[in-house]
């Protein structure tokens, strides 16, 4: 069985901390850059639905010359809904 030295020991410790700020480093840097990037892709996405909606409603009104409205007037509102009886209490003295 092998035992650890303290200078290998010290060694891995420098090398894990290096690594942590050397990563923190790079995100700070690369980070931004790939939030943008990913927030205009999502940009352009949703503008090419929008489009793509917009122009299939067009098409929709072309062929569609015919507008239907209806108006409905009921006379009777609808009833609420009923969740349970009302009870009337009276104090005691």
């Amino acid at each position: 069985m092998q035992e650890a030295s303290f200078s290998s020991f010290i060694r891995t410790v420098f090398y894990i901390l290096m690594f942590y700020y050397l990563f923190k480093f790079l995100a700070r840097l690369f980070l931004p850059m790939l939030v943008k990037k990913a927030v205009e892709k999502a940009g352009e996405n949703f503008q090419k639905q929008q489009q793509q909606t917009q122009d299939a409603a067009w098409k929709r009104a072309q062929t569609n010359d015919e507008i239907i409205y209806k108006e409905t007037e009921s006379k009777n509102p609808r009833e609420t809904k009923k969740v349970g009886d009302y009870v009337d209490y009276e104090e005691i003295e």
